[in-house]
């Protein structure tokens, strides 16, 4: 299959509308073509009149590990040219920036989650366009998770970086895909294309990662495609004083604490809800972080295994994988201060929960709490909004 950057690279006809524009590049470590070619060294080489770069959260270079963490501007040493930080001193490109470029080209890898970033740096870089006239081209890539929809919708208010509007938690959309569904519901008139993949079989072999591409961090901590499919839920975590494995060689594809049992904690999630447990096979573990949440510290934890002969791709669903291992534990462990604490500024939020933050509004926080709510009222919940999604973005699938 071929990647958006890799058709307009070998397609001059797709090039020949840049011919005599500037044009400007979002990117960052996965943004490369076919043969591992960083997308800024190939559109230079391809004779692109690149004037500017910008960089999402953890920088053009990926370097910063943790979240908010900040990138500065800096001047690209090879080429010269400025680099703009779009997560550093702003989280929107500012007019000045707007000023260097008539094209931006979004070659972003996403995994295919609300609350991975990319998603609202993409809607924040279409707004700015929409406000100074400037054309917007994104380089489609693959959704690592593939089509499968998961998750309550975005509560109204509860709009923030890592959730950029009403849209499920798993949104089985491409980067290019989610580009038009943000034209449309937020009325923006913009110049706007996305170059297509030819090939993507997302219910194909790989399930939305094809075998003949490497897989290259697009962020410091999504080193395999084993976490892009368990993202959806473990990110969650992060509202959680447990760790999600942050300071180990496989983040976010467990979680664990030092004073819980992992072994009672699995035991307890396939008694509530089985059925939930499908498509993945859950394994108790053993490790201490060398950062972050419990450092140094010996964890139980749990790995989620959505790869191996237990993975089913239309079963998996790790949103509610995770929000039952939640439950498990407050069943478990009724006083355990499972929540990160309002003092904790998730994302530059004031005022609020980490956990609401993350899951758009305080729906799966409450259910957790309940002690007498069982995992049907989540469905409850849930099964309704992911109805409406599917049928939001029916008619937005390139694919």
């Amino acid at each position: 299959m071929t990647f958006g950057i890799d058709r307009l690279l070998a397609d001059p006809a797709l090039r020949k509308p840049l011919e005599g524009r500037r044009v400007a590049l979002l990117a960052h470590p996965a943004s490369v073509t076919a043969d591992l070619t960083h997308s800024i060294d190939a559109l230079v080489a391809a004779g692109v009149n690149v004037t500017a770069v910008f960089g999402p959260q953890h920088g053009v270079r990926g370097d910063l590990q943790d979240n908010m963490m900040e990138s500065p501007d800096f001047t690209d040493p090879t080429y010269g040219m400025p680099v703009f930080s779009l997560y550093g001193e702003v989280r929107r490109p500012t007019g000045q920036a707007m000023h260097t470029f008539d094209v931006m080209l979004v070659d972003l890898q996403d995994l295919g989650c609300r609350i991975y970033t990319y998603v609202t740096t993409l809607l924040y870089i279409l707004e700015a366009a929409a406000a100074h006239g400037k054309a917007v081209w994104v380089l489609d890539r693959p959704n690592p998770a593939g089509r499968p929809v998961e998750g309550t919708l975005l509560r109204a208010g509860w709009e923030s970086f890592v959730g950029a509007g009403p849209m499920a938690m798993r949104h089985g959309l491409t980067l290019g895909e989610m580009g038009h569904w943000f034209l449309r519901h937020f009325g923006l008139d913009v110049d706007y294309r996305v170059i297509a993949m030819e090939g993507w079989q997302p219910d194909g072999p790989g399930f939305g990662w094809p075998a003949d591409r490497a897989w290259i961090n697009p962020s410091p901590n999504a080193p395999n495609v084993n976490m892009a499919r368990a993202y959806a839920g473990t990110v969650m975590v992060e509202g959680a004083t447990l760790s999600e494995g942050r300071g180990t060689t496989r983040p976010l594809e467990l979680f664990g604490a030092p004073d819980i049992d992992a072994r009672a904690v699995i035991a307890e999630m396939h008694r509530l809800a089985p059925e939930w447990l499908t498509g993945c096979k859950l394994r108790d573990i053993w490790f201490e972080p060398t950062f972050h949440k419990h450092k140094g510290q010996l964890n139980s934890g749990i790995h989620i295994h959505a790869d191996g002969p237990w993975y089913d791709h239309a079963a998996f669903r790790p949103w509610r994988v995770q929000a039952l291992g939640f439950k498990a534990i407050r069943a478990l462990y009724p006083d355990y201060p499972i929540w990160r604490g309002k003092d904790f500024k998730y994302e530059y939020t004031d005022d609020v929960l980490a956990i609401d933050v993350i899951n758009g509004g305080p729906d799966l926080r409450l259910w957790v709490d309940d002690a007498a709510a069982v995992p049907g009222d989540l469905d409850a919940l849930a099964l309704p909004d992911e109805a409406a999604w599917r049928e939001e973005i029916a008619d937005l699938m390139i694919y």
